[in-house]
């Protein structure tokens, strides 16, 4: 279900709860996908998931509220670059390994010192 180049560390330990909570919110995730797309905010909509408080991007789905494992929130690749999350050099490489955002969410996760990107497929209609 997610994307071959996934951190190892990413299957075993973090799959399950990703998947889990993200059949249930899925949908709203690609309704703000697109808006952040056809607004032109940007070409490159993230969403930072994490277990506790983060300082990346907006809170969009609180854990709580919505009885998930993970608070979904969101931003885009320019708070990346501001925060040199991603260097300059590495943008070119970022943008080729993003996938279709009609079709994948960016997840980017967050958990201690642990982050990556994941990319995870839609579920189909």
């Amino acid at each position: 279900m997610i994307s071959d180049f996934n951190d190892p560390e990413l299957n075993g330990k973090y799959l399950g709860t990703i998947t889990k909570d993200f059949v249930k919110v899925a949908e709203v995730l690609k309704e703000a996908s697109y808006q952040v797309r056809s607004r032109k905010f940007s070409k490159y909509p993230i969403f930072p998931i994490s277990k506790e408080d983060q300082p990346i991007g907006q809170l969009f789905l609180g854990k709580e509220e919505k009885k998930l494992d993970w608070n979904y929130y969101i931003t885009y690749l320019d708070e990346f670059l501001q925060r040199k999350l991603i260097s300059e050099e590495l943008l070119e490489d970022f943008e080729k390994a993003y996938k279709d955002p009609d079709e994948f969410c960016c997840l980017f996760v967050v958990d201690g010192n642990f982050t990556s990107f994941v990319y995870v497929p839609y579920p189909e209609d």
